[in-house]
C-alpha cells in the first residue's frame, strides 16, 4: 500500500525558511517522478514543483521560482522541498504527490492533475509575523 507522509511544516516569519520532507513507502520510489502541490484557504490547488525520478530535471511554478528547491534522496525514499524567502502568500497546506511516470514531457505537464495517483495527507505551512 502506498503511503506518502509529509513533515516539516510549521510557522515561519516572512523571509524565513522551512524544509518539507515526504517519506514514501509501498512503491519503488526511484521509478517515479514526484511533485509538491499546495492549497491555501479558500483557493484552488497550485502545483508548486516537480522532479524526475532520477532527480535530473526539476520544474517550478513562477510564484516560487528562485526561492524553493525540490530534491530527492532515492536511497532513503524521501522527497524534499527547501523553502527560502518565505512570503505570507506561501501559507497553505502542502501535499506530496506521486506521479504515474518517471518524467515529464513538457515544461507545463507537471501541472496536470491526472498524472498523479497518490497524495499525502499534507503539512501546514503558515508564514506570518
Amino acid at each position: 500500500q502506498v503511503h506518502l507522509v509529509e513533515s516539516g511544516g510549521g510557522l515561519a516569519q516572512p523571509g524565513g525558511s522551512l524544509r518539507l520532507s515526504c517519506t514514501a513507502s509501498g512503491f519503488v520510489f526511484r521509478n517515479y517522478a514526484m511533485a509538491w502541490a499546495r492549497q491555501a484557504p479558500g483557493k484552488g490547488l497550485e502545483w508548486v514543483s516537480a522532479i524526475y525520478s532520477d532527480g535530473t530535471d526539476t520544474y517550478y511554478a513562477d510564484s516560487v521560482k528562485g526561492r524553493f528547491t525540490i530534491s530527492r534522496d532515492n536511497a532513503k525514499n524521501t522527497l524534499f522541498l527547501q523553502m527560502n524567502s518565505l512570503k505570507p502568500e506561501d501559507t497553505a497546506l502542502y501535499y506530496c504527490v506521486k506521479s504515474t511516470d518517471a518524467r515529464y514531457y513538457s515544461d507545463t505537464e507537471f501541472y496536470t492533475e491526472g498524472l498523479y495517483d497518490y497524495w499525502g495527507q499534507g503539512t501546514q505551512v503558515t508564514v506570518s509575523s
